[in-house]
């Protein structure tokens, strides 16, 4: 394996079994797959007027290169906390457990089978952005955790709630139980779209649990996609060692300001080799503004599926060299379609930002509140022109509807696809039925193999258009049930008892 991206909530992990203890470097979830360097394509970094006296110097003498960078550590290190994420999971008693035949010869309910709660600690880092406590860190740093609590530099430790989750972009906000009438100190938001290549920054965090480490390096590049498979790419590269622990961690400018969140790396051993990733301060705040004020994250749509521009279409196209982000399909009745847009139209920029592929596209707009308006500039029929949305909320798909009692399909949790829900899972805007958001474990629903993400389209030759005609067709009584539905990109009939 010639590289790997890594978690870097790993730090240290614990596992604790009876009275046996181990130490090692682990992750609060799968690993990400190996990411060829080639998969790493970097986006152009917006374009945005320089000022005529930038404020950026080089050292003039000596005594400039002897300056030190603990006045800005001093300031703002204590806004950066340890988080400790423990997470209880089933472990065998036996190492023959998943073997069928021992289950047969011994019998799967016999004590020897019995599985026992295994509980593991998971270590990374936050950063506090409110005075209040509220702290910012990764989704994948807590992500199935049981309990979490932070430690500050001062030595104490909180336990907190999770109060906003989002996994689209990785990130998650937390917040301190009992404050005990402390102030927390917290770090201000840097406006990310200044940064440049070449900037100075710091990364703060906790690797492999050593202890709160600061590190110095240089924005590296902008823009970065093909890093991990969220929603929402557009990663600041730096090469200030970051290393698995510093998952959560603040990366900072000169001025003490949040410019991103530490997040991933690419590595062949798990240490840092100068390629480190973080989310950009602008994504960040806004997650981190909707968890301060308990709202729910909505974020705009543009009902529009959008591709990257390769050197033949833009050649084709006459667009001149390859940038933008094409039309490829438009929503019936979505905001594009209503705002006069068409397949095959190209987006150049928004905002004055330029669009070099898809996901940066994305990015502008998932950084902007529902019912703002965005300028945007497209290219069509040889022309470049130019359009204001208003940006709006996607289309409701209803509340979640979970199945219990006595049906076959007890256990499952369905929402309707809507054109944005389509959007999400890859699916035509057109797509009908009900994808399934969860399955208990060990319900009806499980047994019969049922999985997250399986889009379920017709039971018993009956279409599913909507979560409530799944709820009432699924607590009918037959003596079987013929099931269409959709898993990975492929349609699966099958029947099972009733």
């Amino acid at each position: 394996m010639l590289r790997k991206l890594w978690w870097m909530a790993a730090g240290a992990a614990v596992a604790v079994v009876g009275t046996v203890a181990w130490f090692g470097v682990a992750t609060p979830k799968p690993q990400a797959q190996p990411v060829p360097a080639a998969a790493i394509a970097q986006e152009a970094a917006p374009a945005r007027t320089v000022p005529a006296t930038d404020s950026r110097q080089l050292p003039g003498s000596r005594t400039q290169m002897q300056m030190s960078f603990a006045p800005v550590v001093k300031q703002v290190t204590p806004s950066v906390v340890n988080v400790y994420a423990t997470t209880i999971s089933q472990r065998a008693t036996s190492p023959f457990l998943s073997d069928p035949f021992f289950q047969q010869f011994f019998g799967g309910d016999t004590p020897f089978f019995q599985s026992r709660p295994q509980k593991s600690q998971s270590l990374g880092s936050g950063v506090i952005v409110d005075g209040s406590g509220i702290i910012l860190t990764n989704h994948h740093v807590i992500d199935g955790a049981t309990d979490i609590r932070v430690a500050t530099t001062s030595g104490d430790e909180y336990a907190v709630n999770l109060v906003l989750d989002d996994p689209k972009t990785d990130l998650a906000v937390l917040k301190v139980q009992d404050p005990k009438g402390v102030t927390f100190p917290a770090l201000q938001f840097a406006d990310s779209d200044t940064l440049e290549v070449g900037d100075l920054v710091l990364a703060i965090g906790n690797p492999f649990g050593v202890g709160q480490t600061v590190t110095s390096g240089i924005v590296s590049a902008l823009a970065r996609t093909g890093v991990e498979s969220s929603n929402y790419e557009f990663f600041i590269q730096t090469d200030a060692a970051i290393n698995p622990g510093n998952s959560g961690g603040a990366l900072v400018d000169l001025n003490g300001r949040l410019v991103g969140v530490n997040t991933a790396i690419v590595s062949r051993s798990g240490g840092s080799v100068g390629i480190g990733f973080a989310i950009p301060a602008n994504m960040a705040k806004l997650v981190a503004e909707t968890g301060i004020s308990g709202g729910a994250l909505v974020r705009p749509w543009f009902g529009a599926r959008l591709q990257a521009v390769t050197a033949d279409l833009a050649d084709s196209l006459g667009l001149g060299h390859a940038r933008g982000a094409l039309i490829s399909e438009l929503a019936k009745g979505g905001p594009a379609e209503r705002a006069g847009f068409r397949d095959g139209d190209v987006i150049l920029s928004v905002d004055g930002f330029d669009i070099e592929q898809p996901s940066a596209f994305d990015f502008r707009l998932a950084t902007k509140q529902v019912g703002a308006k965005a300028e945007v500039s497209y290219f069509r029929d040889g022309q470049q022109r130019s359009a204001s949305i208003t940006l709006e909320a996607p289309p409701q798909a209803g509340q979640p509807v979970e199945l219990s009692g006595n049906t076959r399909f007890s256990g499952v949790t369905v929402e309707t696809v809507t054109a944005a829900v389509a959007q999400d899972l890859g699916l035509p805007f057109d797509a009908r039925g009900v994808v399934v958001k969860d399955v208990v474990a060990n319900s009806p629903a499980d047994d019969m193999g049922l999985r997250a993400g399986d889009i379920i389209l017709n039971l018993n030759g009956q279409d599913i258009v909507d979560a409530e005609t799944f709820k009432r067709i699924a607590n009918d009584r037959p003596r079987a049930w013929r099931i269409e539905l959709q898993r990975n990109g492929r349609v699966v009939r099958a029947q099972v008892s009733g």
